[in-house]
Order: C-alpha cells, then structure tokens, then sequence
C-alpha cells in the first residue's frame, strides 16, 4: 500500500488538479498534515495553518513551492479560526462569472472536502 492510499482511507484526502489546498490544525495534527502536503504535486497551490502554544513549536515544513505556511502563535493572540475565516473570505469571494474552489482538511472538522462559491 502506499502513501497516499494510507492517508486517503484515513482521512479521504483526495485533491483534484487545479484546486486550491487548504490545510489547518494545531501541532498535534503535524503527522496528518505533513502526509498530505507529501501527496501533493509540486504545482498544488493553496494554505496551510497550523496553530501552536509558542514560537518554540514553529519548524521547518515540507510544502509545495505554491503552499504557504503560516504559524499561528496562540500565545500572541493568534488562531486557527480567525485565520480560516480571512482566509475562505478572500479566496472565495462571491462573484457570479465562475466558480472558486478549495478542497479542504480542517483538524476536527471530519473527511476533507470541497468547499465552492
């Protein structure tokens, strides 16, 4: 079995070409994350956020050159949530000439899924 079978059966992570990826979660989520950024091709774009209780916890992560990591210090006020909110908001704006979307893991928040304006 490889990698990416393990990772779609466990968390059904599977990104079609041309969706934007968004992945977010604290550091205990880092195994689940770091299996799906080493799924993705070298053209993925899209976010990841990881939420951590200090600096100390921020590390190196593997990403494609088009996914952003961003770490979110809780002890400086910041949070997954706030983050997700600004984020969804500008890349899935309300237009009516086409369709945006973002195929998403969130910790906590189930299977990943599509998420379209």
């Amino acid at each position: 079995m490889i990698l990416s079978d393990v990772l779609a059966a466990s968390i059904a992570w599977r990104p079609v070409d041309g969706d934007l990826v968004l992945l977010a979660g604290t550091v205990a989520d880092l195994p689940v994350i770091e299996t799906a950024l080493a799924t993705l091709p070298a053209k993925a774009r899209g976010q990841v956020f990881v939420e951590v209780t200090g600096p100390d916890e921020v590390r190196d992560l593997n990403a494609p050159g088009r996914v952003c990591v961003t770490w979110l210090d809780r002890s400086a006020g910041r949070s997954v949530d706030v983050a997700l909110e600004a984020w969804l908001a500008e890349m899935l704006p309300v237009e009516f000439d086409r369709e945006h979307r973002v195929y998403a893991w969130i910790a906590g928040q189930g299977s990943a899924r599509i998420i379209s304006s």
